[in-house]
């Protein structure tokens, strides 16, 4: 079995919504540390949290659709199975 190349699957139209995304949750996160500076109600910054973490599964679902329909796919065409090995040991590492 050859190791497989890793290769960059996602559009740059999808990179640039992700990065959106991010940049969104990174201001989420400094608003928790306001909110908790500020010593504001423990469920409004539940809410936050919640609303961050959903954000984060967003983006790992969309990452892991791209990894699964480009970069495995492209690597499985080419007889290797090696990118499959690597997701599954991640997967069980996933608590």
């Amino acid at each position: 079995m050859k190791k497989a190349q890793h290769s960059h699957c996602r559009s740059a139209e999808t990179k640039t919504k992700l990065i959106a995304r991010l940049r969104k949750i990174e201001g989420q996160t400094r608003a928790i540390e306001k909110m908790i500076e500020d010593d504001r109600a423990c469920i409004d910054i539940l809410r936050l949290i919640a609303s961050v973490s959903g954000a984060l599964r967003g983006i790992w679902a969309e990452t892991l659709n791209d990894h699964l329909k480009g970069c495995i796919r492209e690597s499985l065409e080419n007889h290797d199975d090696s990118l499959v090995d690597e997701l599954v040991e991640h997967l069980k590492k996933i608590k």
